[in-house]
């Protein structure tokens, strides 16, 4: 079984015929193979790759649940005037991910929607219901707007928020009830965040992590039955201050920390720091620098869903050499390419919370003095860059709005009290995880939800 130390060897070369036999869709000869190797004397590294391997097999079939006959209905029942040969050129143009998947090419289950976010030209052709997203993004952009105006002529902006997470156990154990072991998302108390304040949990709660915890949780262990929740009610204030950075204030002495590898994806290439040197053009002041890697990617990478994280062994690589990606994708790749040029930068994420809704999002910071730490959201600043807002372009360079609720203050960090088996995805924590005492525990198994209950602007 992986163990979360594996997840350091993702960057190590796989045996050839593993490789072949994985990108050949041939998934369960690729783990036979592995589990073949496994049995023989092997350094401890390698072993440590092939039981982390394992699990990105497991996982790589996971969003890729649409054959092409249910991909070519799907579009059509999304977009107006559609033909299987479009989406045929959509794949051929990299636009529709997919894989080869035992013996049949399988698309992403969320094409579609990635299709309505990302390209006005099929946005414009939703059908029906599908213009309701369409209307979403466009009112999302509004508010965002008027957010930053006010920012911009008050200096901040200062809001507070009230959630409800909650996990429910969907089905019982085969064998009867077990203890499960559930963790959910807390604010980390830093940065932009002003105040906590834990309100109500439905029961005693196990363990509650440290203000500072870099992937903050709340934890719960007990026995359970299907049908069977358990809450957590928090309130949150943000702060957010509005900042212009100039590069002709930035000082001739910076620091260094936040410049290191983070094994295995934050891995200065001779690739990254090629593609870091090309951007940046040997331009001395950091903050230049930065403001360049920020336009290269909001400009070149395309917004698009992906697959689990855990199944892409080189995120940045993955980044750097197909030019699309998620929010999470693109600010581990602005963090990357910064580190390579000599700016410290780090991760943020945890959940982008609006006075109507809530959902899932990863950005960046980067430290120049004498601003200190500044923020960046490549995924925001891409989206207005396509959309031709100046206004949210620079924003998104050194600034974010005050709809963010930061859980991680860092990637691939553990939870505390650490997970036994192997988390859905070891790197971000978002939703919240859960696993039974005895084994991990399937998507199928429970529901994760988190629900906006109050926001008001102070």
């Amino acid at each position: 079984m992986m163990k979360y130390t594996d997840l350091l060897f993702l960057g190590a070369p796989l045996p050839e015929d593993v490789e072949k036999l994985k990108w050949h869709g041939d998934l369960a000869h690729a783990a036979r193979r592995i589990d073949k190797y496994l049995e023989g004397d092997l350094p401890q590294a390698q072993r440590s790759r092939l039981e982390a391997e394992k699990e990105v097999l497991r996982r790589l079939p996971e969003a890729y649940t649409l054959t092409w006959e249910e991909a070519v209905r799907r579009f059509d029942e999304v977009f107006e005037d559609a033909s299987a040969g479009e989406l045929e050129e959509l794949v051929e143009n990299g636009a529709v991910d997919w894989i080869w998947c035992e013996g049949e090419r399988r698309i992403i289950y969320n094409f579609a929607e990635n299709l309505l976010k990302t390209r006005p030209a099929y946005s414009a052709r939703a059908k029906g219901e599908y213009q309701d997203q369409v209307r979403d993004n466009q009112a999302n952009a509004e508010r965002l707007d008027q957010v930053i105006h006010a920012m911009q002529e008050k200096g901040s902006s200062r809001w507070r928020f009230t959630l409800r997470e909650s996990f429910t156990l969907k089905k019982d154990r085969e064998d009867g009830p077990g203890i499960v072991r559930v963790h959910l998302p807390l604010p980390v108390e830093y940065a932009q965040v002003e105040s906590f304040t834990l309100l109500r949990t439905s029961e005693e709660p196990a363990f509650i992590a440290l203000a500072a915890q870099p992937h903050r949780t709340i934890f719960f262990e007990r026995p359970m039955k299907a049908g069977e929740t358990i809450e957590v009610e928090f309130s949150y204030t943000i702060r957010a201050d509005y900042v212009r950075p100039d590069p002709s204030k930035v000082l001739n002495e910076q620091p260094t920390f936040y410049t290191e590898e983070q094994l295995p994806h934050i891995a200065l290439t001779p690739y990254i720091r090629a593609v870091a040197a090309e951007i940046t053009g040997g331009d001395k002041n950091p903050l230049i620098r930065a403001r360049r890697i920020y336009d290269y990617i909001t400009s070149h990478l395309m917004y698009s869903f992906v697959r689990p994280y855990m199944a892409i062994t080189d995120i940045p690589g993955y980044a750097a050499s197909g030019w699309k990606g998620d929010c999470g994708i693109q600010a581990l790749l602005f963090v990357t390419l910064c580190r390579a040029a000599g700016i410290p930068a780090r991760w943020q994420s945890g959940l982008y919370t609006t006075p109507v809704n809530v959902g899932c999002h990863d950005w960046a910071q980067f430290y120049v003095e004498p601003y200190g730490w500044l923020f960046a959201d490549c995924s925001f600043g891409g989206s207005a860059w396509r959309a031709g807002s100046t206004l949210r372009h620079d924003f998104y360079f050194g600034n974010l709005e005050p709809f963010r609720m930061p859980a991680a203050s860092d990637f691939q960090q553990e939870f505390s009290p650490a997970r036994k088996f192997p988390r859905n995805d070891p790197y971000d924590n978002q939703v919240g995880e859960a696993e039974y005492a005895d084994r991990s525990m399937e998507a199928g198994e429970f529901e994760l939800k988190t629900e906006l209950l109050k926001a008001e602007e102070l």
